[in-house]
């Protein structure tokens, strides 16, 4: 059994990406020199954003955080983002270490320069393939919406302008169904009227009370998540449509890191981030998943793994992809 050592984790919430550039985290940027004996820095900052609405996203990563610590020796600082652009200008002013991305941002933090390397993706399930979909929502009794060509003139309610599932995939699929020309803002206003719920939860519940007539989340959060806290009941929504599998959200570390270090990570993500490993060394039992999208655990990931994303930039032509 593993011996939990005592943890400072600093649960920081910003409000901007130019906030979480200026936070003051030691980072990447700091000494080279200042390496422990497992040849990490001293401290790790792990940045992440909610998947769902929380006061404490800290909580579900703390499997993640103690691993690390006993893995690399160092104090880990989780920073809690509140948006994508805060997490990927963390990377690339080198305030942040390690970050855990949707397949999205990760792609667009690539594009704006931010230099890092996957080190796994998360699966949902003992055994499974990183991926999920994308849904398109409505109310179950909403007679008005059975398809995105229906989403036309309606307020339709996507999570996030960075957001894989809550945006990206849910922008070409209307593409597709004749609904907007483009991933253009302007040709997505003039077709429909978009809201940023902020949080697939949030989209979902917007549906949910009226205030969308339809709405985009992925899969696991309607299908489970929120059926499991009492949020959705099963049948109150209704799947109109769904998108390709798309890659997994994915844990990254800046190659300041350097490559010895780096690949000691993906060696520890690879094997020991999952449920099965977190139980046997004592980390957490029953219910034990990581990170808010309740994932089983962490497999093996590739840069490659993002062309189908890459692939969607291109069909959107979205701006967002430029970041």
């Amino acid at each position: 059994m593993i011996i939990r050592t005592r943890r400072r984790v600093a649960a920081l919430t910003v409000a901007s990406a130019a906030a979480l550039v200026a936070a003051g985290c030691s980072g990447s940027g700091s000494d080279s020199d200042a390496l422990n004996a497992q040849g990490f820095p001293e401290t790790i900052t792990l940045a992440a954003i909610p998947a769902e609405n929380s006061t404490d996203l800290k909580a579900s990563y703390d499997p993640v955080i103690e691993r690390l610590e006993h893995e690399t020796g160092s104090t880990v600082e989780f920073v809690q983002a509140s948006d994508y652009a805060g997490v990927v200008e963390g990377i690339i002013a080198g305030n942040v270490d390690l970050a855990f991305f949707g397949p999205f941002a990760y792609v667009v933090a690539g594009i704006n320069g931010a230099e890092m390397t996957p080190l796994g993706a998360v699966v949902k399930d003992a055994g499974g393939k990183p991926g999920y979909q994308s849904y398109g929502i409505a109310q179950a009794d909403n007679d008005s919406v059975n398809g995105l060509a229906d989403y036309a003139g309606k307020t339709v309610c996507f999570v996030d302008p960075s957001s894989t599932s809550g945006f990206l995939y849910p922008t070409a699929g209307l593409i597709e169904d004749g609904v907007i020309s483009s991933g253009a803002e302007s040709d997505i206003s003039a077709a429909l009227t978009p809201i940023y719920a902020g949080g697939h939860d949030a989209s979902a519940l917007a549906v949910k009370n009226g205030d969308c007539d339809a709405g985009f989340a992925f899969d696991t959060m309607v299908d489970n998540t929120m059926i499991d806290k009492g949020e959705l009941t099963p049948g109150e929504m209704k799947t109109v449509w769904k998108s390709e599998t798309i890659a997994g959200s994915v844990f990254t570390a800046s190659n300041a890191l350097g490559t010895e270090a780096i690949e000691k990570l993906k060696t520890i993500f690879g094997e020991k981030m999952n449920a099965a490993a977190f139980r046997a060394d004592g980390i957490c039992s029953d219910d034990c998943r990581i990170t808010d999208e309740r994932a089983w655990g962490v497999v093996p990931a590739q840069d490659s793994d993002y062309d189908g994303v890459r692939h969607v930039c291109e069909v959107t032509g979205s701006e967002k992809c430029r970041g």
